[in-house]
């Protein structure tokens, strides 16, 4: 009898101990990270819980003509999915037009647009010659006064096989300018990369780790392009100016997965 008694208190404890893991699997990505990020409270958010891409929060750019990079890949709705709670944007060797892959471009431009606050991703890539995954902003009177009017806020950049991840702020100051900086990192596994925005700077971070860093404290340097909204990117081109137009076609298909895009104002 005692030996049956403790064989149940030792099934039970399994038991709860499994129940225990799997309430905490269930507590929503939105809740914990709210609780982590001290003095900043969620704006706005896509959690991609559901079983397609939210055109009430995200427009799909199509065409081909290079993007103003020379990229090449035709860029189209097909290739962004979610699943499993992530969004997939698919690169891939197919012909459309005269355009030989394709891949998907998203933005919030006209649904959400924000000034100042944190805006973060929890991102992990595809590494190959060629491939170029991003995640990054634009003015949103982009269509009025154009690029570098505008401002552009990259939030993170990868290009080709390396570890680099980079980080990059462009505007006009007479001409096209801008300031970046790079940091070290494994681009094929998750890592949250946010921008930390407000009237005296922009700050730049892979996880909890500060990477760079712009001025923009009463519009130095001609920065006044980074007091405005902003609208939020993501795609993942393929070829171009800055990686090169060698492809590297055995890694495709290939897949950038996003687990969620978040923009928190201060408290």
């Amino acid at each position: 009898m005692k030996k049956t008694f403790l064989n149940y208190c030792f099934h039970l404890t399994i038991f709860l101990s499994f129940l225990f893991v799997i309430s905490c699997k269930g507590i929503s990505k939105t809740t914990t990270s709210v609780n982590n990020i001290r003095g900043y409270q969620l704006a706005w958010s896509d959690e991609f819980n559901g079983n397609a891409v939210d055109t009430a929060s995200w427009n799909f750019e199509v065409g081909g003509e290079g993007w103003g990079n020379h990229e090449q890949e035709y860029y189209q709705a097909d290739n962004a999915t979610v699943s499993d709670g992530k969004l997939v944007i698919t690169g891939r060797k197919e012909d459309v037009g005269s355009n030989h892959y394709t891949s998907s471009r998203m933005t919030t431009q006209g649904k959400h647009e924000f000034m100042y606050g944190r805006v973060e991703a929890r991102i992990k890539m595809p590494v190959a010659q060629g491939f170029w995954p991003a995640f990054w902003m634009l003015g949103s009177n982009i269509k009025t006064v154009g690029w570098p009017a505008s401002g552009e806020t990259d939030i993170m950049e990868h290009i080709n096989a390396d570890s680099l991840i980079y980080g990059t702020l462009h505007w006009d100051n007479n001409g096209h300018v801008q300031s970046g900086d790079t940091i070290a990192s494994t681009p094929s596994a998750y890592h949250v990369y946010a921008v930390e925005w407000d009237a005296a700077s922009i700050r730049w971070y892979i996880d909890k780790t500060k990477f760079h860093e712009v001025n923009i404290y009463n519009n130095i340097n001609s920065t006044d392009e980074f007091h405005q909204p902003f609208f939020i990117l993501l795609n993942f081109a393929l070829g171009g100016d800055w990686p090169g137009q060698t492809i590297d076609d055995s890694k495709l298909p290939a897949k950038m997965y996003v687990d969620y895009v978040r923009v928190y104002k201060k408290k």
